[in-house]
């Protein structure tokens, strides 16, 4: 720490857990360069392993006995790393994309949403559609409702509703889905 006090606490060393003399078993199944597996003592492993300037790293510490292989550990941990951040580029979260209405929009603000709906819907998110009603607006329930299902049809080649348009309070909306890529 810095001597007013301010700044970052100084970082804690990265412990190097089951590598070289941190493994804590007897025995281990270790697999060499090579391609050979063969159980032996710890020590054992881990000398052959130094002669052939590696680590020995405990691969899987719950195996019976466990599976130590010889490794550049700098190497090791940077291809674990990678093999994360792939997982990570791989992974989509499934987002729902909402678009309001009212029940009098417009012809071009429809087209525009709509556009955006499609859009959505192949980047592969949900699109919940709700038409909001104002004040007198409440009466003609039944135009919000067209709206959605004509929005609904509209995006049928995109996604598949989820149900019926539904009221809840002053708002109709309803739920579209992207349809499963083949």
């Amino acid at each position: 720490m810095t001597p007013y006090g301010r700044g970052m606490p100084p970082r804690r060393p990265s412990r190097r857990e089951n590598v070289n003399e941190t493994i804590r078993v007897r025995e281990v199944r270790a697999v060499f360069p090579d391609g050979s597996a063969e159980i032996m003592p710890t020590q054992a492993a881990l000398k052959k392993a130094q002669e052939l300037g590696l680590d020995l790293v405990l691969i899987a510490p719950t195996a019976v006995p466990p599976v130590a292989k010889a490794v550049d550990y700098g190497h090791y941990q940077y291809e674990l790393k990678k093999k994360q951040h792939e997982a990570k580029k791989k992974q989509h979260v499934v987002q729902v994309k909402e678009l309001k209405f009212r029940p009098n929009t417009d012809d071009h603000d429809y087209d525009f949403k709509k556009n955006h709906a499609i859009r959505f819907l192949q980047e592969g998110n949900r699109v919940k559609a709700v038409v909001q009603f104002r004040g007198r607006e409440i009466a003609h329930t039944d135009l919000g409702k067209r709206l959605l299902g004509r929005f609904a049809e509209d995006l049928a080649p995109y996604g598949a509703a989820e149900g019926m348009p539904r009221m809840e309070g002053r708002n109709a909306h309803i739920l579209i889905s992207p349809l499963k890529k083949s």
